[in-house]
């Protein structure tokens, strides 16, 4: 441990130097939070297809709850789009 921390003190402490960054991971957690619950509740997939399904949908929701946007709403729009022939949304500001 004495050794890891030789080679990582920088790292550790890097929101004493650099203005903006966090000392805690805080937002990374809470953004995890919603997908480990679900899949906890879920017990996860069933199958290899639905993994990346599960993760592509999680992700969607993930980002547009931090944009403050509405998760249903943009899942409605691609489904809207494809089924009348229209652009695929973007997630991108």
């Amino acid at each position: 441990m004495a050794q890891r921390f030789r080679r990582h003190a920088e790292a550790h402490f890097r929101f004493i130097t650099t203005p903006g960054v966090e000392p805690t991971n805080n937002v990374a957690e809470q953004a995890l939070r919603f997908v480990v619950i679900q899949r906890r509740i879920t017990q996860g997939t069933r199958g290899p297809a639905g993994r990346p399904w599960c993760e592509r949908i999680s992700t969607a929701a993930s980002t547009c709850r931090q944009q403050g946007r509405s998760p249903f709403a943009f899942l409605h729009r691609p489904l809207h789009a494809h089924f009348t022939s229209q652009p695929t949304p973007s997630l991108l500001p």
